[in-house]
């Protein structure tokens, strides 16, 4: 069931009695313009006065035939019915409108008559008279109801239309942020497998409590699609903790991220995906390991970052890695979020190394 407000009843009495008191104002105006021309000179104020209220009716019955048209519209398959139902109420209002202002004209007898006027004809007489202008009335009050329903169906229709893709990019995200965390979990619990097979239980049982740390972390947040660049980074230099746990000095990281960048909202666990595939396709298959840089920058209203590996720029490692799920994933939810409006690159740096450069919009939490 529709609830309808009580200030949108009150908003269409008030446009309903602007529009007909505009109506009748100029229809009064334009009835004493026209006795002025026609050379008469008698009091003006009596009739544009009853001029002005014949016009009450059509006001007060406008929300039911508002009405009316709704409950019978005039559409393919029941035009007969609706042109009946239609066709009842304009005759009944335009009786009682005209009745109404036959009534004035006996009581008042504003434009002086020496006889009084006589109740049916001049009825009838006014009838006759106004018919047309009744029926263009009544065909205005139904095109504007129309074109308005009309508007508003298109305007809910917009809104309904824009909730369900927010839901479905929310759902959307939601999976592809559930699919990392198993995706971040295998891959740390096969490295926690690799120290203890080497016996290094201390390095494992280390591994094992930054685990534990990140995914409290991240399971705090997991409900947001996106978090703010200080919390990413956060969560990165939980992750970069882990893994020097099990790379030591071969695992060389820097983090090159402007505070005033801080606030920007980036998709959670952006940068995360970007340094592990850095860590598996650079530093892990060097033997000296090698460095990661993480950089950020503004340019206007554009954030840009960029995820640097010093090592090698291999066809292979880069297809696996252009296919794999963290950046798939990263690209679907960027897509998702920002459009068009964001990409994601991988490319050979200008240096020697690899580098992925992020762009998307800045946009402040």
């Amino acid at each position: 069931m529709t609830n309808i407000r009580p200030d949108t009843h009150s908003t269409r009495w008030i446009w309903i009695a602007a529009i007909w008191c505009a109506g009748a104002l100029f229809d009064a105006s334009q009835t004493i313009l026209t006795m002025h021309a026609m050379g008469a000179r008698g009091a003006w104020l009596s009739p544009f006065v009853i001029e002005f209220v014949c016009w009450l009716p059509w006001a007060l019955a406008t929300p039911f035939i508002v009405e009316l048209a709704r409950r019978q519209p005039i559409v393919r398959g029941a035009i007969v019915k609706a042109a009946i139902a239609h066709l009842v109420a304009f005759a009944i209002v335009s009786t009682v409108a005209e009745a109404w202002s036959a009534m004035l004209q006996v009581i008042f007898n504003p434009w002086h008559h020496k006889s009084p006027p006589i109740f049916i004809d001049t009825w009838y007489a006014l009838l006759s008279d106004q018919i047309l202008t009744f029926v263009i009335a009544y065909a205005l009050i139904l095109t504007v109801t129309y074109v308005v329903d009309s508007r508003e169906k298109v305007q809910r229709q917009m809104s309904e239309t824009a909730r369900l893709n927010g839901e479905l990019s929310r759902a959307q995200l939601a999976a592809l942020r559930s699919q990392m965390d198993p995706h971040f979990m295998f891959n740390t619990l096969n490295s926690i497998v690799g120290l203890v097979r080497d016996q290094r239980n201390d390095a494992a049982i280390g591994m094992i409590v930054g685990l534990s740390e990140f995914l409290r972390r991240a399971s705090e947040d997991s409900h947001r699609a996106q978090v703010t660049l200080t919390e990413e980074i956060e969560y990165l230099q939980r992750y970069i903790d882990i893994q020097k746990v099990r790379f030591g000095d071969r695992l060389r990281v820097s983090l090159n991220i402007p505070v005033e960048l801080g606030d920007a909202q980036v998709p959670s666990l952006l940068l995360q995906p970007l340094v592990e595939n850095a860590i598996k396709h650079g530093v892990s298959k060097r033997i000296a390991g090698g460095e990661i840089r993480v950089a950020g920058a503004r340019c206007d209203d554009t954030l840009r970052l960029t995820v640097y590996n010093d090592g090698p720029w291999v066809r292979e490692d880069l297809d696996a890695t252009s296919g794999g799920v963290g950046l798939g994933n990263l690209r679907t939810r960027l897509q998702i979020l920002h459009g068009d409006r964001s990409d994601l690159l991988l490319r050979p740096a200008d240096t020697g190394g690899v580098e992925v450069v992020v762009t998307l919009p800045f946009l402040e939490a």
